[in-house]
């Protein structure tokens, strides 16, 4: 058994039930952590459908705290989710932004690891995780 994401007519993602369930979890995750609809509709029969506008907003958003994030464990926990979410944006022809994240909504640093983990240059950082996103997709069956 398997699910759909789809966005129209166009599946992006076909993944096992089990995949797809611990997919879902996550989204919820985001979507709460960011205060942000993710745009990926409800699993009905097996097939959600994805509003590619608000997909865009949570994906950029996605990817701008993804890249604030100064601890390792939790950038380490966030890692794969992003990934998927970066081969469904392609897939969709979704263009990210990979613009440099500004500081948090408040200017307060938040969840900072003592010590702080070690930031790469932005294109070190946008390059390692597209690279991630790349072999991910191999095993995302559309």
């Amino acid at each position: 058994m398997s699910q759909y994401y789809d966005i129209g007519d166009q599946t992006l993602w076909n993944p096992s039930n089990g995949a797809s369930r611990l997919f879902m979890s996550q989204v919820s995750v985001y979507q709460a952590a960011l205060g942000l609809p993710s745009g990926i509709g409800p699993m009905q029969a097996d097939e959600c459908q994805i509003d590619p506008i608000v997909f865009k907003e949570f994906v950029d958003a996605l990817l701008a705290w993804h890249r604030r994030t100064t601890h390792a464990v939790m950038a380490a926990l966030s890692e794969g989710f992003v990934a998927a979410i970066l081969v469904l944006a392609e897939r969709a022809g979704i263009e990210v932004n990979w613009q440099a994240a500004g500081p948090a909504e408040d200017g307060a640093l938040k969840d900072v690891q003592v010590p702080a983990a070690q930031v790469s240059s932005e294109a070190a950082w946008a390059a390692a995780l597209q690279y991630k996103a790349r072999e991910l997709g191999r095993f995302m069956a559309a």
